[in-house]
């Protein structure tokens, strides 16, 4: 599918969301949205593995008998006639796509039954979902599809009327993938398209699911550089990403797109919220992202409730090569008396109760490995917020620890209108210095959110990489300088932005004034005229009268 079949796909989609969600919250009509593209997607990956799977058996149907209502799939015709064989079958299924779906639970089914306002489409679609993250999957999978509630009164008070909205939702949503090519890699960009434009009418809600694409660039290219070589393709293979507070896992997915799938080994995420923690997962696999390629984690980073990140012995705690994050920002939390002793916090500090942007900072820079590099979004607050804030970014600082700070523009997230930073840390920096970039101020405004351009994404990359000086946008400091100013990281103290003013010269100014004053004079003569001849009484003219 060309790229701009795949952009009209995702855009037939919204309108449906926009046409039938009605009342509905955006959210909520969010998951049933992309619950049944993520169904469609699983029947399209089943049926294709089941064909090539059955062989010469896989019953050929005529061509016209799938769209009609009520008819049989090719698995359903097999399963009828084979009932001794289907236990090896969904055996064979497991082991080479990890999961089965039931004949009656393929989209194909389920959009029949919905063409036909049949009234057991909600419950075969609850049993559908049900058996396949109950049954279906193996354990990573369980609960993928929680919560959705098919029983929600904002689908209707009755069951009939539940069942009917459903009917009319699904139906559309077939007719509008129909008028596509079925190629699976497709339905994952309408995914990731039908995200961002559910992000951008959820306005504060927006921040705990989706990082904005331009943003997202910039910190994907950054950890990505390293295993970069601009003309020989990659030096090195990342063998784990990791973004602790993942959202929907687009910004994990961006990485893993620049790196290729061989390019990187495994992908790791955690999330706290359980809607968008199954969003991630979803994601994953509509992106063709394997099950052994990924993890995601539902929990809490703070707390750190992740059996895998909570490994005491060094010799064994895990360690990622990039790290990438968009925490909340300025997050109250509530840390206990026992974190004080958590290896995460303790050579640094504890962050204060009123913001834990550096409790995230410190928790993921825990787990970076010594040669690897850690790019996260932060509220500008931490450059000069005192106190015990200060005490953190001061021994970052003097460890070394801090290799840039990125500066950019207000607006460019669709949950909050601050400015906000990107800070760049390596365990193991070389330069002596800090790199402060300016790019507040190198932007396109839009009509919702500001917008980054290529060319101002591109502008960050190149001065990020090569540590290049600009005046006024980009300059090196040294740590002796930073130490005179307390380890304030204000970005205004290293880069000035004031503009000067342009002198005055007042044998030029007087000239352009007199230069408009006749003007003036010509504009109102010229307009008198046409008043004279349309017998009204024309403006007073002063002493400069001309006619």
């Amino acid at each position: 599918m060309t790229d701009t079949n795949q952009k009209q796909l995702g855009k037939t989609l919204w309108s449906i969301a926009n046409d039938l969600r009605g009342a509905m919250d955006a959210d909520d009509f969010r998951d049933y949205m992309l619950s049944f593209l993520f169904l469609r997607y699983l029947s399209d990956n089943y049926e294709t593995a089941a064909k090539k799977e059955l062989g010469k058996d896989y019953p050929e149907l005529p061509a016209d008998a799938l769209p009609k209502p009520g008819a049989a799939t090719p698995l359903q015709v097999w399963y009828e006639g084979n009932q001794a064989d289907i236990p090896a079958f969904e055996k064979q299924m497991r082991r080479k796509v990890h999961y089965v779906i039931q004949p009656t639970h393929l989209w194909n089914s389920i959009a029949g039954l919905a063409r036909t306002q049949n009234g057991e489409l909600l419950n075969t679609l609850q049993a559908g979902f049900k058996y396949i993250q109950d049954e279906s999957f193996e354990s990573t999978f369980d609960g993928l599809f929680s919560e959705i509630d098919l029983a929600s009164p904002k689908l209707g008070k009755a069951y009939t009327d539940r069942n009917a909205k459903l009917c009319t939702i699904i139906q559309k949503i077939a007719e509008g993938l129909n008028e596509f090519s079925t190629d699976i890699d497709a339905l994952g960009d309408a995914y990731e398209y039908l995200i961002v434009q559910f992000a951008a009418g959820s306005g504060k809600k927006a921040g705990e699911f989706y990082t904005p694409q331009q943003i997202s660039d910039i910190l994907s290219i950054i950890v990505t550089l390293d295993s970069q070589e601009p003309k020989t393709g990659p030096k090195k293979r990342l063998e784990s990403v990791l973004d602790f507070a993942c959202g929907s896992g687009s910004l994990l997915l961006n990485v893993r797109k620049r790196l290729g799938p061989q390019g990187i080994g495994k992908i790791y995420g955690q999330e706290k919220n359980i809607t968008t923690y199954n969003l991630a997962r979803m994601n994953m696999l509509l992106h063709g992202v394997k099950s052994s390629e990924f993890e995601i984690y539902h929990g809490d980073t703070l707390t750190n409730e992740w059996d895998i990140l909570r490994e005491l012995n060094p010799a064994k705690k895990p360690a990622f090569d990039a790290i990438v994050a968009n925490p909340p920002f300025s997050l109250r939390w509530e840390p206990t008396e026992a974190m004080g002793d958590d290896v995460r916090f303790k050579s640094h500090g504890m962050a204060p109760k009123s913001a834990a942007d550096f409790a995230f900072l410190l928790h993921g820079f825990h787990y970076l490995k010594d040669e690897g590099v850690m790019a996260i979004i932060l509220p500008h607050g931490v450059l000069f917020r005192g106190g015990a804030e200060e005490k953190i970014r001061t021994k970052l600082l003097k460890d070394g620890h801090i290799d840039t700070v990125i500066g950019l523009p207000a607006n460019l997230f669709y949950s909050t209108g601050i400015p906000v930073c990107i800070l760049v840390l390596k365990k193991c920096k070389k330069p002596d210095d800090v790199l402060f970039i300016n790019a507040a101020e190198h932007f396109v405004k839009g009509k919702r959110q500001n917008q980054l351009t290529e060319e101002n994404i591109a502008k960050i990359i190149e001065t990020y990489q090569f540590r290049k000086e600009e005046e006024r946008y980009s300059k090196r400091i040294s740590m002796e300088r930073i130490e005179e100013e307390g380890y304030n990281l204000n970005i205004s103290r290293y880069i000035s932005t004031a503009t000067e003013e342009a002198e005055i010269v007042i044998e030029e100014t007087h000239a352009a004034l007199v230069d408009i004053e006749e003007k003036i004079q010509t504009a109102t003569a010229k307009h008198n005229a046409f008043l004279r001849e349309l017998g009204l009484a024309p403006l007073p003219l002063g002493e400069t009268e001309k006619g």
